[in-house]
């Protein structure tokens, strides 16, 4: 992967007029992959533990996920009636936002973690909206399914986000739709970003957990997979939602259940490094007393699968 990398950048070299500047285009490139690299392997090591709560997934990532789920069903164009496949459906927020809205639709969701589908099923019992464990990279249904695949907050975890796509556009009929959104980890999540800017200054070594360094997480980044994925009509808008912490307790407690990168971070440091933390964290947010919001951005892309 690396030289494929170097390869692409030293082939482009004769069109900067300055070497210094493609040199060090060239090394930040590299070293980005690498920690992309070691960050997945992180992720592969330790998913199962980083996801396999429900309850405590809910307090951590639920609410953020039930405020973003209506606004990417939105940009998504949710046909009125067919099928729907919610890829990475977790405990069911997109999935339910869709029954909502387009109440004629069947949702199918599917995630690896039997936990999220046995408490994603506790939360309906709309016989429309069905779940069921499986995986992304391997969808466990006849080619031209459904009418339009979604994905919320997902792809940059799918060790093969490539795979997971071709998959999607396979189970599409033709002329459906396939959409996904992930976080702006590097600079429009701001709970996630003032965690990790603040765990980096205390912890040079948190780095390589740094969820700035997810694949597809930066602007053009999911446009250009699903280009890549033979979808045609590719379109890319960013999507801003804001959340309310009625107290910084309310903001930082859910860090301390484990749950995602940084909730495994958080649980790996000894008692005193997290009153460190949480008192870094705490500055970096102005010493809040009372409520306070703060911003978050997703980056959200569309295609239509090829007509026949």
């Amino acid at each position: 992967m690396y030289n494929q990398v170097f390869r692409e950048f030293e082939e482009r070299q004769q069109s900067f007029k300055n070497r210094k500047l493609c040199t060090t285009v060239l090394i930040m490139l590299s070293r980005r992959t690498i920690l992309i690299s070691g960050l997945r392997s992180i992720l592969r090591q330790v998913g199962s533990v980083m996801f396999g709560d429900a309850h405590n997934y809910e307090r951590f990532m639920g609410r953020w996920s039930e405020v973003a789920a209506p606004l990417f069903a939105k940009f998504a164009g949710i046909p009125d009636r067919g099928k729907v496949l919610d890829i990475g459906c977790g405990t069911g927020s997109l999935a339910l936002a869709i029954s909502g809205s387009c109440p004629l639709c069947q949702v199918e969701g599917i995630d690896l973690s039997r936990e999220y589908i046995a408490f994603a099923r506790t939360r309906t019992k709309n016989s429309h909206v069905r779940f069921q464990t499986g995986d992304a990279q391997k969808l466990p249904f006849a080619t031209g399914t459904f009418d339009a695949a979604v994905s919320l907050l997902v792809f940059n975890f799918i060790p093969n986000p490539a795979r997971a796509l071709s998959e999607a556009r396979r189970v599409t009929r033709p002329g459906g739709s396939v959409s996904a959104a992930v976080w702006d980890y590097g600079e429009g999540m701001r709970m996630l970003r003032i965690f990790w800017d603040a765990a980096g200054a205390l912890d040079p070594s948190a780095e390589r957990l740094d969820e700035k360094y997810m694949p597809l997480c930066r602007k053009g980044e999911l446009s250009e997979l699903w280009a890549r994925g033979g979808l045609q009509k590719v379109g890319e808008l960013p999507l801003e939602i804001t959340m309310k912490f009625e107290n910084f307790d309310d903001y930082w407690d859910p860090f301390l259940l484990g749950q995602g990168p940084a909730g495994a971070y958080v649980k790996s440091l000894p008692k005193p490094r997290i009153s460190a933390l949480r008192e870094e964290v705490r500055k970096r947010l102005g010493e809040p007393r009372g409520t306070f919001t703060l911003p978050s951005r997703m980056w959200a892309v569309r295609g239509e699968t090829t007509r026949g």
